[in-house]
């Protein structure tokens, strides 16, 4: 029998060259050129670079086939942690948080439906709150900021009487993460303190070195494993220098990183991260505690305000990710997490379970969770693993030549660079070359108004959609003034065939503002029509085909002129013969733009 694998390789030029000459032809068509004009690496045009550099190719073929890595539950541990058995591979965990507000009966009702990992935060009375849970099936992990030494202390005394060794106990002590975005945590002191004492108990870890605090300043994918690695090692130093042996300071360790909707980015980035740690404890001598507990947490960046419930859909994607990506257990936030108690109407009992059956539907109805690394074998996923690998470690030898991750934060040099990955990110999303549904992309702007009182910003967290919805703010501050929402006039040119594209497009665009765009349909200068239309805001846009424009264009621009219109932007780029006032298109910053137009309109 032939090997099908060899057989797909004797015609592999041949195939590669006719897609090659497919992505020529769709090129000729769309830029109206011969076929034989456009080059056969035409594709190249297609390849996107990620934030940290890395080149996505269209398409991935076996010319990108890597050596296959070691099997499931084998160090480096890239394919995962768990092993190939049923009783090791079982998926991930589902986790759930839990604060002061929250009931013992809520978090028992969280176990019997489902969750199985406990998160704590803050002051949680933890007698009170975890009585009747069983710890020796149901990890626990503290979030309890400056509190933790107390908090620690409860929940000893919990474990012990229930007498049973503990599925898993985790402290939680972040400190040096913690600085980064500012979130609560003990000093790096009471940390070391802790991992000492947890070295004398079973299934303990003190430390979480949380990837989530350089995730919510915007650092690209290999910052974020980079600077964990960068703390993870400083942890380690500071754990043997008080004593505890290489092997007891992995064992106090675990990560923690949020994972957004850019589904492979995401599966990627977990797993280098999962190498690069094993890496580590290799070089320190112990590769046999290269694995530790990873945690995911859907990214608290991504979520947006308005129309919460597209949320759903990116935690979904999240989740999925942190699955197929090998987290120890995931945490789906509610949908509606970053509006302060939560979308108005909506009981809190509903949105955690909304956010716990994601989870659920995944590993349960899906069966993910079943299939051993599902992501193993994808050239696209294997390249983009080992080029994350290659970039992360970059950063992370970067920080260690400078001194290590505390005295390269000292100098503000980790903050910049943050802000700088930041800075990349929201550039994009201002100019709509990153997509957020219902933010810069498919607004809804018959959404009620979210009250002023809940329009406020989550701590420590450089949230995506916040600059779009700042606009959608003034709208809706200038809507509760006016009883309408600013408006823009749209003069569309030509049969609606001719001008929909266009007139869809600045509606879109000026939706993502909070700008209702106003649409007569199609007008001809002259005609009373058109002067109605003209005359319906003090801005308005001309929309049409460039064909349309040269026929016409000159003409309505005269005629807005005429009819002292105040403002007159084109949808389309300049070199159309029309001299407008401004132009909507695909590379303006989007972001700006419209905020200078709700100024002139009064918003």
């Amino acid at each position: 029998m032939s090997d099908a694998r060899n057989s797909l390789i004797e015609d592999f030029a041949q195939r590669q060259e006719a897609w090659y000459k497919g992505v020529a032809g769709v090129f000729a068509r769309v830029h109206k050129k011969d076929v034989a004009d456009v080059p056969l690496d035409a594709w190249r045009k297609l390849i996107k670079t990620t934030y940290d550099g890395i080149d996505v190719n269209p398409l991935y073929t076996r010319q990108d086939e890597l050596p296959e890595a070691q099997v499931p539950g084998s160090f480096p541990y890239t394919r995962g942690a768990a092993g190939v058995d049923a009783a090791t591979n079982s998926g991930w965990g589902v986790t759930e948080s839990f604060g002061a507000s929250a009931t013992n009966a809520q978090v028992l009702s969280a176990l019997e439906n489902g969750t199985t990992d406990i998160v704590a935060y803050g002051d949680a009375p933890l007698a009170d709150l975890l009585k009747g849970v069983l710890f020796q099936y149901a990890p626990v992990r503290l979030n309890a900021g400056e509190n933790v030494k107390a908090q620690v202390a409860e929940l000893y005394k919990l474990v012990d009487a229930e007498g049973a060794t503990p599925a898993r106990v985790e402290l939680g002590a972040s400190p040096l993460t913690s600085q980064v975005d500012g979130s609560a945590s003990c000093d790096l002191d009471t940390a070391i303190e802790l991992a000492k004492e947890a070295t004398t108990r079973e299934n303990t870890r003190a430390i979480l070195v949380d990837g989530v605090a350089f995730s919510n300043q915007g650092g690209t994918y290999a910052q974020q494993i980079g600077f964990t690695l960068a703390a993870g090692v400083e942890y380690l130093r500071r754990l043997t220098d008080a004593g505890l042996t290489v092997e007891q300071a992995l064992d106090q360790l675990s990560f923690r990183y949020a994972i957004t909707d850019d589904q492979f980015g995401q599966i990627a980035k977990l797993r280098a991260a999962r190498t690069l740690w094993a890496r580590v404890a290799e070089i320190v001598g112990a590769p046999e505690k290269g694995s530790c507990p990873i945690h995911a947490l859907t990214a608290p960046a991504m979520f947006s305000q308005r129309d919460a419930w597209v949320n759903m859909l990116r935690s979904t994607v999240s989740a999925f990710a942190a699955g197929v990506g090998g987290a120890t257990d995931v945490e789906v936030l509610c949908f509606d997490w970053a509006i302060p108690g939560g979308l108005p109407g909506v009981s809190r009992t509903f949105a955690h379970r909304i956010a716990r059956n994601t989870n659920l539907l995944l590993l349960e109805e899906s069966h993910i969770g079943h299939v051993v690394d599902p992501a193993g074998g994808s050239y696209y996923v294997e390249q983009y693993t080992n080029q994350l690998i290659e970039k992360s470690w970059e950063v992370f030898q970067d920080v260690e030549a400078k001194g290590g991750f505390s005295a390269v934060f000292a100098t503000g040099e980790i903050t910049s660079k943050l802000e700088a990955g930041y800075e990349k990110i929201r550039d994009a999303i201002a100019h709509r070359v990153r997509k957020i549904t219902a933010i810069n992309e498919f607004p809804n702007l018959g959404e009620a108004p979210l009250p002023k009182d809940l329009r406020v910003e989550p701590t420590n967290v450089k949230r995506w959609a916040a600059q779009f919805e700042g606009l959608r703010n003034r709208s809706d501050d200038y809507f509760e003034v006016k009883g309408t929402r600013p408006q823009i006039a749209l003069i569309p040119l030509g049969p609606l065939a001719k001008h929909n594209i266009r007139t869809g497009f600045a509606s879109n665009l000026l939706a993502s503002g909070g700008i209702e765009a106003l649409n007569p349909g199609q007008v001809v200068p002259g005609t009373p029509e058109f002067a109605e239309a003209a005359k319906a805001a003090s801005i308005v846009v001309i929309c049409g085909t460039d064909q349309e424009y040269a026929a016409s264009g000159a003409e309505a621009l005269a005629a807005l002129r005429e009819l002292g219109v105040e403002t007159v932007l084109l949808a389309g780029a300049e070199g159309t013969g029309v001299e407008a006032d401004g132009y909507l298109n695909m590379k303006i910053d989007a972001a700006q733009t419209l905020s200078d137009l709700l100024e002139k309109l009064g918003a």
